[in-house]
């Protein structure tokens, strides 16, 4: 089939949604600024097409053929494949402009995230980014917010779309000065009489779930002298040599490099948490969530703390 029949088909099948949805060859040619003739000419050529009669035309009313019914379904639905396709490229190919605002975990968004955002916003000149950094779930909709960073080991059921970034190793750290005063722990059962630093912002808290070499997985509720929502605070109390903290890798993993923390129990490994990029479900995503959704997903494909 050439081209242009391509294209006389496609006219001729918005002619015929035009006149089921409106009702009559009138208001179906008067929507597409054409003329009565014009589309009854379309929809006969399509009928003498297909070998088929589309729609019952009477005085009175339209209405479709069997045949019609199901052929109008069928091409209702490409007919808005296509629409989206046409939607989707446009708003791919628009530029990134007016505010984004982003929400993220104190923590990620103060020592993380502030590493790269500069470099997305260097990519797009017309793109402000209003950064909102807290410990509680916000509500993206309600609290306006475009996109949000979650790094937790379970994330609530909602209806916002969550792509997954990256996995975040979780280390049990101290500093030197606590492991001399206090011994390093050699079992997960040990940390029971160490003082632990309770970041409270996951379900249970107090208890650390350790894996060992061989597979088999270790429980051991922690108790402790401080706790906090912020991974900074507890961050700083281990470093001052208050005791030991389980702390996502992109915190500590400068500390461990320069000795400042000590990793324990390096035989053993905590689950990690995972990085997650919310955003609402909307049909299309505008091209600054879209922009940074791909920003972050690239970033983070390459992205190790070691």
């Amino acid at each position: 089939m050439s081209d242009t029949a391509r294209l006389d088909q496609l006219a001729a099948l918005r002619a015929l949604r035009r006149v089921v949805e409106l009702g009559s060859f009138t208001a179906a040619a008067e929507a597409a600024g054409t003329t009565h003739s014009q589309v009854s000419r379309q929809i006969k050529q399509l009928e003498a097409r297909l070998g088929a009669q589309l729609l019952n035309r009477s005085t009175r009313r339209i209405a479709l053929t069997e045949a019609g019914r199901q052929y109008y379904e069928a091409s209702r639905q490409i007919l808005d494949a296509l629409d989206d396709a046409d939607l989707a490229v446009g708003q791919h190919q628009a530029r990134p402009s007016g505010t984004l605002r982003v929400n993220a975990p104190m923590a990620f968004g103060t020592t993380e995230l502030a590493t790269w955002l500069p470099d997305f916003i260097a990519l797009h000149p017309e793109l402000q980014v209003d950064l909102v950094c807290n410990d509680r779930m916000v509500d993206l909709i309600e609290d306006g917010f475009d996109v949000a960073l979650r790094l937790t080991r379970e994330l609530p059921d909602s209806t916002l779309i969550a792509r997954k970034l990256a996995d975040s190793a979780v280390l049990a750290v101290a500093s030197p000065d606590y492991v001399r005063r206090h011994g390093a722990p050699r079992t997960p059962a040990d940390l029971a009489r160490h003082n632990c630093l309770v970041y409270t912002q996951q379900p249970r808290p107090r208890e650390w779930t350790f894996t060992g070499e061989s597979g088999a997985a270790e429980t051991v509720e922690v108790k402790g002298k401080l706790q906090a929502n912020t991974s900074i605070a507890l961050r700083t109390a281990a470093l001052a040599g208050l005791g030991v903290a389980a702390t996502a890798d992109f915190i500590v993993h400068g500390d461990v490099k320069s000795g400042a923390l000590v990793r324990l129990l390096p035989g053993y490994t905590l689950k990690p948490r995972e990085l997650f990029v919310l955003y609402p479900q909307n049909r299309h995503l505008s091209p600054k969530v879209r922009a940074f959704v791909d920003f972050a997903a690239e970033y983070y494909r390459q992205r190790r703390w070691d």
